[in-house]
């Protein structure tokens, strides 16, 4: 074999940092590239060239002649040593207590998940572009769309969406195609990245759009009636919100209902195992993010959004669709259909831009809700419900240093999370506990419409009793 390093002396100019001082041997980086400036100079001579230069000289001087000052070129050793080092300081999930949420959720994930989605067949096959092509990864896809359209009541789905904040811009996209107006209503109190995601999507498309206030944790329902006109595509909103709260999703699609417009949601899948599903409602469009079943937190992705609608309009459904058909011979066979994205003949008059799809994701979701079943999908929804009312009654009942105690910022009915609000900031609050390793939830401070003194705590099955009395403890030990 030929060795990597062809003449050691091509590499004499380069400067070594780890050279130890008291040996005559060198110790040289091994290189990426394993060009040696003999290879180089017969690529130059092939070029008809003589050097670098002559090669960029059509580039002008002026963008060739400056200084980047890079560091020097580190060996593979040396990156995997210095990524080493970064990835020590993170604290694990099982090493601490975290009550964090806010759209990623620390959730149990069986075994089983991961030795399904680690499967080669799975986990290196490429997302489906052709419409016949691997008969696994469809039945997949397809089994995926028919779980998330029985959770959520709704007639159809597609095969992903990059996460839920893309899902929420995306579902607004599609209201807007379906009523052929421009303005988009969100409601203040879904999730601030998505938010953020839809200001940007609404510069690029030409959108208005208009945020709706929210009063003891749900949507201002007077303002809505001010703001909703004949113009307006749809609302947004997340049903448990982001501070946790249940919006009166009768009373809003109502409203929305009766100027012309579409009600889209944001829902948590396993909530949903004991709430009503969206379709009953009169939601139009169920939207969402589906890391908390079978993905870890990752440190903050890759997820997995997904899109289902009411029947009249799937043909306005972004991405993909998986349908079922017969083959020739009468077989049960998956396609691919409805690929009105912009790769096909679509072109500009595509439903979206979004060419692909998170498979391996959705596939996570689709085993672990395979596995889980109805019954334990409740299980878990009950326990989250159950202990986060618990901690919330627990925390009530602590008197900071001046007698002031924790309140709930919203009386408003809450299902796993909700909004604490303490006499001190919410950073010296989180400071302290993260010194004990417990993280005790997000800090709203610089949110629209939240207070520099609330912190959103999340509770999930991953907290027992055990952690989340250590949590009352620790609190009123460190501010009592």
């Amino acid at each position: 074999m030929e060795t990597i390093v062809k003449n050691p002396k091509d590499y004499k100019d380069q400067k070594d940092q780890n050279q130890d001082p008291n040996s005559k041997i060198p110790i040289r980086p091994i290189p990426y590239l394993p060009h040696t400036n003999q290879d180089r100079k017969e690529i130059l001579d092939f070029l008809g060239v003589k050097s670098v230069d002559d090669l960029l000289k059509s580039v002008p001087k002026e963008l060739r002649n400056f200084e980047l000052n890079i560091p020097r070129g580190k060996s593979e050793i040396e990156i995997i040593e210095e990524f080493l080092k970064l990835s020590s300081k993170n604290i694990s999930l099982n090493k601490q207590i975290s009550f964090c949420g806010g759209g990623v959720y620390h959730r149990f994930i069986p075994s089983v998940v991961g030795e399904v989605i680690s499967k080669g067949d799975f986990y290196t096959a490429y997302t489906p572009y052709q419409p016949e092509v691997s008969q696994g990864t469809l039945q997949a896809i397809y089994e995926f769309q028919t779980l998330i359209c029985n959770l959520t009541g709704m007639d159809a789905a597609n095969a992903s969406v990059y996460d839920g904040a893309t899902a929420v811009i995306e579902a607004a996209l599609m209201a807007c195609r379906i009523t052929k107006k421009k303005k988009i209503l969100l409601a203040k109190n879904i999730n601030p990245e998505a938010i953020a995601v839809c200001k940007t999507y609404a510069w690029g498309a030409n959108l208005e759009l208009v945020f709706v206030d929210f009063k003891n944790g749900v949507v201002d329902l007077n303002q809505l009636k001010k703001l909703i006109d004949d113009q307006t595509a749809c609302l947004v909103i997340s049903y448990p919100n982001f501070a946790g709260c249940i919006e009166p999703v009768f009373e809003i699609a109502e409203i929305i209902h009766k100027s012309g417009a579409l009600l889209i949601s944001s829902v948590d899948l396993i909530n949903l195992s004991i709430l009503k599903s969206p379709k009953d409602l009169g939601i139009d469009i169920a939207i969402g993010d589906g890391q908390s079943l079978g993905n870890f937190p990752n440190y903050g992705g890759p997820h997995v959004g997904f899109i289902s609608c009411l029947k009249d309009f799937t043909r306005q459904l972004p991405g993909r669709i998986v349908g079922l058909t017969k083959d020739i011979e009468g077989k049960r066979a998956f396609t691919l259909t409805l690929q009105t994205r912009e790769q096909h003949i679509r072109r500009e008059h595509a439903t979206s831009n979004i060419c692909t799809n998170q498979s391996l994701n959705a596939l996570a979701v689709l085993v672990y809700l395979t596995y889980m079943g109805p019954y334990g999908l409740k299980g878990i929804a009950e326990i989250s419900l159950n202990r986060a009312h618990y901690l919330a009654k627990e925390l009530e009942k602590i008197s900071f240093k001046g007698g002031k105690k924790c309140s709930l910022a919203f009386s408003t009915p809450f299902f796993s999370e909700f909004v604490l609000e303490i006499p001190i900031s919410a950073s010296e609050f989180i400071s302290k506990l993260l010194d004990i390793n417990i993280l005790p939830g997000l800090d709203l401070n610089g949110i629209d419409g939240y207070k520099t003194n609330q912190v959103l705590i999340a509770v999930t099955e991953m907290n027992n009793m055990e952690q989340i009395n250590c949590f009352v403890d620790s609190i009123k030990k460190i501010f009592s």
